[in-house]
């Protein structure tokens, strides 16, 4: 279906889509300024008008117009929204802020059901993880008069999944220019270092993602492990991480290079533990894989494993879910990521999509064994219910656009199991220093946005910036 929004003002444009698509989340969107000339060719299903009032106070009459939008479009859908009318990316930054200004969890609950329209359920997530998040970070009060997390990234993986949209490129056509990469991120880190007099700062927190960091050789993790430590003492950092991720790549030597450069926590990602599922997203590796893979992490005496799960892919419902967080229960992991699916624009699953639009056919999800995709509370709230029965607490927590159900991921952890760099990097309050294609540097300005500068997404440009090729 082809929705029509047309605004009486230049204003809350974005705010009125997002509210918008999060209640029809499968159809197409356009909302039109009162600027904007509609031209009658563009079909549309259904139109809405949307009244804007005058307002000397934005931030209100915005909480004023959404939440009138929001009652208006759950009385046509008969549907509510999980986190209200709330939209951004960050929803527990709401109670962080209040319990600083000396509010209650009951004012706060209170706050958010009337402001936001969000569930109790939410609501309820939303303070535990505000609460988990300032007892971690609690504990490196006066560590550092400007804290900040290194971050590392390698953009290759042993194949690239359906729904993936992150920087990353199969690693068989990067075998011969894997090298050239890791030398690149070094130059870039010795330029940063001469910037800033040649100093060998501490990092509270170094981190290596991507990707999947265990696609290079154990020498190149060993050299590239090796090597950082001229620019940064990585060895007095309060967590050293490592996004093992993918089963399929993780051997006992590459474990042992992780341990033998002090790297102490690492993930083991199934994403599910249904085979048939693996094959249908793209993932090389089967379920057995990531129990061999666990296990010899455990044997290699790593006592920080998380692993990631995603509900909503393809054709898996309650039962498949079931049989995934079963055999989770088993292996006890120390920290558990539940993300909610989000199909972006640009995986590999919305470019057959659009591929078919633009060729005038319906999409054809034969293509992938007739399946749903599907998300839904009671199954994100099974994975909540496994990772309380590990006795795990939910430490972090973000929303992405074109989530399935509107949900949200969330870590849990063991009690000191946290990784602190997620929680920081979520509540933007330390400085991101981040080497690699597609790495985000952040700048953190008091009283102001965050400031980012971003490397090259592609990794041949990050290499002839670098002057490498």
């Amino acid at each position: 279906m082809n929705i029509g929004v047309k605004l009486d003002k230049d204003d809350f444009s974005y705010d009125v889509h997002s509210l918008v698509k999060a209640f029809y989340p499968d159809d197409t969107v356009q909302v039109f300024a009162a600027s904007d000339e509609i031209k009658s060719a563009v079909p549309r299903d259904l139109v809405m008008s949307v009244h804007i009032p005058e307002y000397t106070d934005r931030k209100a009459a915005k909480d004023t117009l959404k939440r009138e939008l929001y009652h208006r479009l759950s009385a046509e859908t008969g549907r509510t929204l999980p986190w209200g009318t709330l939209s951004g990316i960050r929803p527990t930054k709401i109670p962080t802020k209040l319990f600083s200004e000396g509010k209650t969890a009951e004012e706060i609950a209170s706050y958010m059901k009337e402001n936001y329209l969000t569930s109790d359920a939410k609501i309820d997530l939303a303070i535990r993880v505000a609460e988990n998040e300032t007892k971690v970070l609690s504990g490196i009060d006066g560590w550092a008069e400007d804290p900040f997390c290194l971050y590392l990234h390698v953009p290759f993986c042993p194949s690239i999944c359906l729904y993936c949209t992150f920087s990353a490129s199969p690693i068989d056509l990067w075998k011969d220019k894997a090298d050239l990469y890791i030398d690149a991120m070094l130059s870039e880190m010795e330029w940063e270092t001469v910037l800033r007099d040649g100093k060998r700062p501490v990092p509270v927190s170094f981190y290596i993602g991507g990707g999947t960091p265990t696609s290079l050789t154990p020498d190149q993790l060993d050299y590239l492990l090796t090597r950082v430590r001229d620019y940064y003492d990585i060895d007095a950092s309060l967590e050293r991480t490592v996004e093992a991720g993918r089963p399929d790549s993780i051997t006992r030597e590459k474990l042992r290079v992780l341990k033998k450069h002090g790297i102490d926590r690492i993930s083991v990602n199934p994403q599910t533990m249904n085979d048939k599922t693996l094959a249908l997203i793209g993932r090389k590796h089967t379920a057995e894989d990531t129990v061999r893979a666990f296990a010899l992490a455990r044997e290699e005496g790593f006592t920080n494993i998380n692993m990631d799960i995603i509900l909503g892919l393809p054709g898996e419902d309650i039962p498949e879910v079931t049989h995934t967080l079963r055999e989770i229960e088993k292996m006890k992991p120390d920290s558990l990521t539940v993300h909610s699916l989000a199909v972006k624009r640009a995986s590999r699953l919305n470019a057959s999509l659009r591929e078919e639009q633009e060729a005038g056919r319906a999409f054809d999800y034969s293509k992938y064994a007739g399946l749903s995709f599907s998300n839904s509370e009671e199954i994100i709230e099974m994975a909540y219910d496994t990772a309380a029965g590990l006795h795990m607490e939910p430490y972090y927590l973000y929303r992405q656009k074109n989530m399935k159900g509107g949900l949200e991921n969330t870590g849990f952890a063991v009690r000191g199991r946290e990784c602190l760099y997620n929680i920081l990097i979520m509540e933007e309050i330390a400085e991101i220093r981040a080497f690699g294609a597609a790495a985000s540097k952040k700048k953190i300005l008091p009283g102001k946005k965050p400031e980012r500068v971003i490397n090259p997404k592609d990794v041949r440009t990050y290499l002839e910036r670098q002057t490498c090729i």
